[in-house]
């Protein structure tokens, strides 16, 4: 067992309260030679520093910081939304048992507790240098960099010298509070030095955000709960693996996700990534040449999902698995095939399969929400499904990932996302499919270097890609993935071909990452546009500088980096909190 999951395993238990006060592990060193700007700084710097700054860039951990920071950080929010700030610490001696504490809100006549801030160590992983996507090779002079992207749950840190590391600070606010501007402060401590207090400004708007299980934003990130038993080194479906998973993916239940991810056959993306998707359903072949299923995993999946709100559609993958590999045993051996779609042994062993899929989903109560799902898969292939279906399992839906503008050749695609780099629906094919009740999404993958969540990719992109949902009207976003990842995420964030962070949002031992947050910020602003548009439905003349800026933003080309995306973003955001508060309660 390597050292870093053992030490992250009592991290995460919290057993620490009875050895030690935290543990970490090593990050890679920097790639990049510190400037002489930095070296001359340094000899400056003194013993530790901490200011203000933008909750929508990236810094880097050896370069002091030039960017001027505010005396004070004001935000503001709706009850119930999650605010979110950055600040930035540095040394140059070297600090040990830095500490970060958020103290309670205060206002006039109203006070909100310290519980409702987080302030948390960033740290370091390595990442490509940005403008790189899946259609290059990583050649040897390939450039990398330190990007800050996990964001740790460790309470104390010990700073080498010289080296930067930022703090994110997210603050939750009650749906109960009190309107009206409450002032806070972070207080940073360390051995051997004073406290350095930062003040903060909360603005909490008489507006009140949904809970996320009310969110209508149809979020689809495609789990891997084989990953989790790997990385923290868990027996594969174990009681413990699935309580991994069950705390795993609480982040995402708290993100607003809509799709449970499963999987129907062994590894239906061909090990594209560094763990194999694990059989969720076992098949067998009998010597008289009949097929049986056991869903016990599939089951398990299913109903842990479920247990925290996770519950709109399961999505199965896939009767059209890559390079068409297909895994079942047979006379107590394990077979592997390629099967062709075209050939009748094709579908002797869907149609078996469909049809007692069928049988327990309905024993379950599951059918009215169970997709077939396939992922970027030409239109004469997912024709060959869909007859498939319509035979032996007609009360099932269809959902996929398309970039071959297939929706416009098969009908009554339950569940359909196309490629945002590739394709764009008609508003009136958007209300056509709304109208039956389809969903209609988005996503973006590694040949989509902007915007983007890569792990070199600004925050703010994150946001970005949920204001072109809003923009375009679509129902929300698909993305992969989850938490596909690499040998070691938190150290380095690359895989193979695909851009660096591609395969993932969090981190092992369900810990967030900045671009995940940020991810949320877009989903919240979402439900809150449907929100004003729904609650002040008479109020046109109040909400029409805000739909005049999202028409402006649908008719801008997302992928066109010279157009002023983070300035445009910005303002929209603007609009959206002064007219929340000219319609407060």
């Amino acid at each position: 067992m390597r050292k870093t999951a053992i030490l992250l395993i009592s991290l995460f238990l919290g057993s620490l309260a009875c050895a030690q006060e935290f543990v970490t592990y090593k990050e890679a060193k920097d790639p990049i030679k510190v400037s002489d700007r930095s070296k001359a700084l340094w000899k400056q710097a003194g013993k530790l520093n901490a200011q203000w700054v933008s909750a929508d860039s990236l810094y880097s951990r050896s370069e002091v910081p030039v960017e001027s920071g505010v005396d004070v950080r004001i935000l503001e929010g709706w009850r119930g939304e999650r605010v979110s700030a950055q600040l930035l610490l540095w040394t140059g001696k070297g600090v040990d048992r830095v500490r970060c504490e958020v103290k309670d809100f205060k206002s006039t006549d109203a006070e909100l507790p310290s519980e409702i801030a987080k302030a948390r160590f960033v740290r370091y992983t390595i990442a490509d240098q940005g403008g790189y996507d899946c259609r290059c090779e990583r050649g040897p002079k390939h450039k990398s960099f330190l990007a800050p992207d996990m964001i740790d749950s460790l309470e104390v840190f010990n700073m080498k010298p010289n080296t930067v590391r930022p703090v994110w600070i997210t603050i939750n606010i009650p749906q109960d509070a009190k309107p009206g501007k409450y002032s806070t402060e972070v207080v940073v401590t360390a051995k051997g030095t004073g406290k350095i207090k930062l003040p903060l400004e909360l603005e909490v708007i008489g507006q009140t955000l949904p809970k996320y299980d009310e969110w209508s934003f149809h979020l689809d990130l495609w789990q891997h709960p084989s990953a989790v038993a790997r990385a923290q080194e868990l027996e594969m479906w174990s009681d413990e693996h699935f309580e991994a998973i069950r705390q795993q993916m609480q982040l995402l239940a708290e993100a607003g996700q809509k799709v449970i991810t499963t999987t129907l056959n062994r590894d239906p993306w061909g090990s594209q990534t560094f763990d194999d998707y694990e059989d969720m359903i076992i098949w067998t072949k009998a010597k008289d040449g009949s097929w049986s299923f056991d869903y016990t995993v599939f089951d398990r999946y299913v109903e842990l999902m479920m247990g925290l709100g996770i519950d709109k559609q399961i999505n199965c993958y896939s009767m059209l698995p890559w390079n068409n590999r297909m895994n079942w045993y047979e006379n107590n051996n394990f077979k592997v095939s390629s099967v062709n779609p075209k050939s009748a042994r094709y579908e002797e062993m869907w149609g078996a399969f469909l049809t007692d899929f069928v049988r327990h989903l309905k024993e379950k109560g599951w059918c009215g929400i169970t997709n077939i799902a396939t992922d970027e898969r030409s239109p004469e292939e997912m024709e060959i499904v869909i007859r498939l279906i319509e035979k032996y399992a007609p009360e099932l839906g269809f959902a996929m990932a398309d970039n071959h503008a297939s929706y416009r050749r098969i009908p009554n695609i339950r569940d359909c996302s196309v490629a945002q780099r590739q394709l764009y629906l008609t508003q009136e094919e958007i209300d056509e499919r709304r109208a039956k009740g389809h969903v209609t999404t988005f996503y973006v993958c590694c040949s989509t270097y902007f915007p983007n969540s890569f792990t070199y990719s600004q925050p703010w992109e994150s946001e970005l890609l949920n204001w072109h949902a809003i923009s375009k009207d679509y129902d929300g976003q698909l993305r992969w993935a989850y938490n596909s990842w690499p040998d070691r995420p938190e150290y380095d964030s690359r895989f193979r071909t695909m851009a660096s962070g591609d395969t993932y949002q969090v981190y092992p031992y369900a810990r967030t990452s900045m671009r995940f947050e940020r991810m949320i910020d877009g989903i919240e602003d979402y439900e809150k546009i449907r929100v004003l548009r729904a609650k002040h439905a008479d109020r046109k003349d109040v909400l029409a500088p805000l739909e005049e800026k999202l028409k402006e933003m649908a008719g801008m080309k997302l992928t066109d980096t010279n157009l002023p995306w983070h300035r445009t973003l910005q303002e929209a955001k603007a609009l959206l909190y002064s007219i929340s508060k000219e319609l407060a309660e």
